[in-house]
């Protein structure tokens, strides 16, 4: 039987810690066995849950022999892990064993290094401060989880539903994962990934840095069909310089940073009017219906009238 250990560090997201237990705990092979067996484990034998104290009955000697282990999130992502979880981790790495994350979670496995070099994902409130504070780590805000085969991360909340069903299936194949998922009342594969939850106005925009007032306009002005060359030259500058600014300060290019803008603009169009599409597409500068529908896919993962269905 495969055992996963579930890590509650302090200050323990419930929802987290609880998800890959209820559905690791519930899920059964064709002739009925349980497919896995969960040890709940903490350096302390009391945790800080902030709603209540979680009591772990295995302490971090319960990481061993441990076929996969879990970390959740935590309340503050960024309060490093204690030595002896670093090296427990690391150690568990060094084993063979399977480490996943879910939300935050991320952060203290990102703080053992073993991300270091890897694609990994974390809740996209979380995907700045993730990059700023480990930048050997490629961050992705967009998808719901990342497996690198022994590590892997998941997106905030509910995308470690989908981590847990992918290791099912990763374990026993899709028929088993195929029964979690329904006993979980989760598809097994949901469409699209984490960016169609990004908020609308989570554009990568610096606060206070000479492009403000650029930003600015091109906010004011995402149903024209702008150019890089008419960007510059409301910017006063040459492309050249335009680029290389607009990566220094919100690492994406002019373009890039318009084409999301104007996605993030649709988005709350599609969840606040019943303008049809190509209405829509018009109002935030593409030049065609198609251009549009394409563009939104691959931004968000889902195609508008997807989007449209999910969160009107």
């Amino acid at each position: 039987m495969h055992t996963v250990a579930v890590l509650a560090l302090d200050q323990v997201i419930p929802f987290d810690l609880s998800t890959p237990i209820e559905v690791f705990t519930r899920t059964r092979l064709p002739d009925g066995r349980p497919g896995y067996r969960i040890r709940v484990c903490a350096e302390r034998p009391e945790v800080d849950a902030g709603a209540f104290t979680l009591r772990a009955p295995w302490g971090l000697d319960g990481l061993r022999g441990a076929d996969t282990i879990i970390v959740p999130g935590t309340a503050d992502p960024l309060v490093p892990p204690t030595p002896g979880v670093r090296e427990a981790l690391r150690a568990a790495a060094e084993g063979g064993t399977r480490i996943a994350s879910i939300c935050s979670g991320t952060f203290p496995l990102a703080a053992t290094g073993l991300l270091d070099g890897l694609r990994a994902t974390t809740h996209w409130l979380a995907a700045g401060p993730l990059a700023a504070a480990h930048p050997d780590v490629d961050v992705d805000p967009d998808v719901l989880y990342v497996d690198n085969g022994q590590i892997l991360t998941s997106a905030g909340a509910a995308a470690g539903l989908d981590l847990c069903l992918h290791m099912i299936r990763r374990d026993y194949g899709s028929a088993v994962a195929a029964d979690a998922a329904r006993l979980s009342v989760m598809p097994l594969e949901r469409e699209g990934g984490q960016a169609q939850f990004i908020g609308h106005d989570h554009v990568p925009t610096p606060r206070g840095s000479a492009l403000e007032p650029l930003l600015a306009w091109l906010r004011d002005n995402l149903a024209r069909d702008l150019s890089l060359a008419d960007i510059a030259a409301q910017a006063g500058t040459s492309t050249r310089t335009l680029i290389r600014r607009f990566r220094e300060q919100t690492g994406t290019t002019p373009l890039q940073w318009l084409h999301r803008a104007r996605v993030r603009q649709a988005q709350h169009l599609l969840e606040t009017t019943d303008h049809p599409v190509e209405r829509i597409a018009a109002q935030v500068g593409f030049g065609s219906p198609t251009a549009f529908r394409d563009r939104f896919k691959r931004t968000t993962g889902v195609s508008p009238h997807l989007y449209r269905r999910a969160f009107s």
